[in-house]
């Protein structure tokens, strides 16, 4: 009996067509680019979600009384923002300008010496062994799980004792504490300062403080940058500690300031709506200086970390 061995052999598939493989490829980047438009899509509505307030405040800012409540909220009306800005500078013998500075101050050194403190805790936490550290980082952790207005009652309590309320401690004590920004700056700790180099330092001599100050704090500065601007814009906004504490509006900040001329619009014959759009609008700049001037720490941070 013969056998066909050409029956036996395995056949193989025919070759793709140049039509079916490029429809192949064709495929996975029509499937590319409608991802790629659906991200731009959401990244465009999460920009004007993000803008529109602010849109919002320098439209309105620039009208008066009448067109606040009778022209479109997003768009111009009659031009008069000078005269907004004018009346916010002589209203009650300009005291906007004094919460502006009010408010630099609290948020500022609260900022300064919050940032300091946060990272000698978190350089200490990382890179130092002593009995109880494992309990404290619990605390750390625990304390900012904690909303800040639950304890603003316990510290106008304390405070009532120590005769400080109505002063700028009441509110810059607070500020110099921060459990998220020392659990924060232990990460920094964690990634930045590298063992072998203390010990180096140690062998050379150079005391705890020197070490601290001279080669920690210098290759923190992008946590330190970190920490100190979301410090600064928490004390920037924050409204309940100094509403708490605070009695004499010479001694507000602009968070209370302006609420309290926003609750009283209808007591006075000034427009304070008006007053009070326009002093919200004037408190964004310090923030908006704030983050870019510190955005070249953050650029250094990376450009180092690149090159290592």
């Amino acid at each position: 009996m013969t056998v066909d061995y050409r029956e036996a052999r395995p056949r193989h598939a025919a070759a793709p067509q140049p039509e079916a493989l490029g429809d192949r490829i064709a495929r996975p980047r029509r499937r590319a680019g409608s991802e790629q438009l659906v991200a731009l899509i959401g990244l465009i509505l999460f920009a004007l979600y993000s803008v529109a307030p602010i849109w919002w405040l320098i439209v309105n800012a620039t009208k008066d009384r009448r067109d606040l409540y009778n022209s479109n909220g997003l768009w111009f009306a009659d031009f008069n923002l000078w005269s907004n800005l004018e009346s916010l500078a002589t209203y009650q013998d300009g005291i906007f300008f004094r919460w502006v500075l009010n408010t630099v101050l609290y948020a500022g050194v609260g900022a300064a010496v919050c940032t300091l403190i946060s990272i000698a805790v978190g350089y200490s936490l990382s890179k130092f062994s002593y009995r109880g550290r494992g309990v404290g980082l619990g605390i750390v952790v625990g304390s900012f799980l904690i909303p800040s207005t639950l304890i603003t009652l316990p510290l106008f309590l304390l405070f009532s004792q120590l005769g400080i309320v109505d002063t700028m401690w009441a509110v810059l004590i607070p500020f110099f504490v921060s459990p998220f920004g020392a659990y924060l700056a232990k990460v920094y700790v964690d990634g930045s300062i590298p063992d072998e180099l203390l010990e180096a330092a140690r062998i050379d001599g150079a005391s705890e403080w020197r070490i601290f100050f001279t080669i920690v704090l210098p290759m923190m500065r992008t946590g330190a940058a970190t920490v100190f601007i979301l410090l600064f814009v928490a004390n920037w906004n924050n409204f309940f500690l100094p509403l708490t504490m605070l009695r004499g509006s010479d001694k507000w900040t602009l968070a209370v300031g302006l609420y309290s001329w926003f609750v009283n619009r209808s007591d006075s014959v000034v427009d304070l709506t008006a007053l009070t759009i326009t002093g919200a609008l004037i408190s964004v700049i310090p923030l908006a200086i704030m983050m870019i001037s510190m955005q070249r720490y953050w650029k250094t941070g990376v450009t180092l970390g690149a090159i290592k």
